[in-house]
């Protein structure tokens, strides 16, 4: 029976143009200046002495350049590249099938690093230094292990929560960098970038307007690149000036702080239903019904770090620049309480 694929030309079109996005230089990579220069030595240092680059781990917040940095330096390096998923390196097998594919001084990529399996990544200790895996091959009494000689190879890991990974993992990288979000001229530089690509017509004005409203991230400002497009063409001439972006983003109810609909809502759960906090992550899950692990990986870094929300022992706490977000006055809680004790508690000791 012969199997029939269906595929989609649209599909395969966005693929296309999501690659071409990607900066394929060091030179054409905007931001992460010490990250960038930092690879940039790195990867000129073993090109120079013609040996594969020494494993390189890569971390910090989706969406900031993590896999196209990685592509990058293959590109730099004159090498090819693989890639793959943590969870989806499943056993042993399917490490080796990767690992034996490879040629001498490719890079593996493995993205969400952190979430291999135990097993696997057990597997990766003798690949990494020491270029074999052992194979267990059978069951029980007739098992046997099976020693897989491994070209020398580069593991190239991405992870967005680098303190899930175990120690042995993260102390055989060579060289371990930290991306952080983008500066709005950073990302207005991208956005411009990406709308010659596009073909897109628009102005410094919108650029930085879709920029300083796409939460320090090159990923969402091309959506909403994207996006500004769209409502441009219908609702004016095509062109992205400052005017149709600042509707096309409030559309999406994205305000001039860079502020979604979610981050609102997790502020005012924690402003209004638990009067500034602290409340602990699992309770503002419920909440506002939405998964802890969401709320930590994808929305807590950046209040955290624009400065609305602090993450304490007790459970998370709404500074002040919350409370006026909402034009509301903080709540001072038990104001004759200090250091845990109250003022005319006399002392015991």
């Amino acid at each position: 029976m012969t199997e029939r694929f269906i595929t989609s030309t649209l599909n395969r079109k966005d693929e296309e143009t999501e690659t071409t996005l990607r900066p394929q230089s060091f030179d054409a990579f905007p931001g992460q200046q010490k990250v960038k220069t930092r690879m940039e030595i790195y990867v000129k240092a073993a090109k120079a002495r013609n040996e594969p680059l020494g494993h390189l781990l890569l971390s910090g917040p989706p969406g900031l350049g993590k896999t196209t940095l990685a592509y990058i330096a293959a590109n730099e390096k004159g090498c090819a590249i693989k890639t793959a998923s943590g969870p989806v390196i499943e056993k042993p097998g399917d490490l080796a099938g990767l690992l034996t594919s490879l040629n001498e001084g490719d890079i593996l990529f493995i993205d969400e690093i952190h979430r291999l399996n135990t097993t696997v990544e057990e597997y990766l200790y003798s690949a990494m230094e020491d270029f074999f895996i052992d194979i267990m091959i059978d069951q029980g009494p007739g098992s046997r292990s099976v020693r897989l000689n491994i070209p020398h190879f580069t593991l190239v890991g991405a992870t967005t929560r680098q303190g899930l990974l175990s120690a042995p993992l993260r102390t055989r990288f060579a060289l371990s960098l930290r991306l952080d979000y983008y500066s709005a001229d950073e990302l207005a530089e991208i956005v411009e970038r990406s709308a010659g690509i596009l073909g897109v017509e628009i102005d410094h004005d919108g650029a930085y307007e879709i920029a300083r409203r796409s939460r320090g991230t090159p990923r969402i400002a091309n959506n909403l690149l994207r996006w500004t497009r769209d409502y441009a063409q219908v609702k004016g001439k095509g062109i992205v000036d400052y005017k149709h972006a600042s509707e096309a983003l409030s559309m999406l109810e994205i305000d001039d702080k860079g502020l979604d609909e979610m981050d609102k809502r997790i502020l005012e759960t924690i402003v209004k239903n638990f009067k500034g906090g602290p409340v602990g992550i699992n309770s503002l899950a419920v909440a506002i019904s939405e998964e802890a692990d969401t709320i930590e990986d994808v929305y807590e870094p950046f209040l955290i770090q624009e400065g609305y929300m602090m993450r304490t022992a007790q459970g998370r706490v709404a500074s002040d620049r919350a409370w006026d977000l909402f034009g509301l006055q903080k709540i001072e809680k038990n104001p004759s309480v200090k250091k845990g004790r109250a003022d005319n508690t006399p002392d015991l000791f």
